[in-house]
């Protein structure tokens, strides 16, 4: 996405939105595992840079990427229902 910045404003917006992700990140260390919330961040971030490079960026896909995809999601979906919220 970045090499796709060509202009100061991209860059600022990608900049903001990094730093939003890691204060969400350090929201959720808050309340759940940091294990469970490290790999809930990288799961979310790798389906949703995978989905911005298909929508915006004109990449390929195949029908295995996707069912990976799928189950990435599965598993983000299946620890966070599995994980109790520890409140401070």
């Amino acid at each position: 996405m970045l090499k796709d910045a060509d202009s100061v404003m991209m860059w600022i917006l990608i900049f903001i939105l990094i730093v939003a992700s890691f204060l969400l990140l350090i929201k959720a260390y808050k309340v759940i595992p940091v294990g469970i919330a490290y790999a809930v961040f990288v799961g979310i971030g790798t389906v949703g840079t995978y989905i911005v490079s298909i929508t915006f960026l004109g990449e390929t896909t195949s029908k295995q990427q996707v069912a990976f995809l799928v189950l990435l999601l599965i598993g983000i979906i299946g620890l966070k229902l599995t994980t109790k919220e520890e409140r401070e």
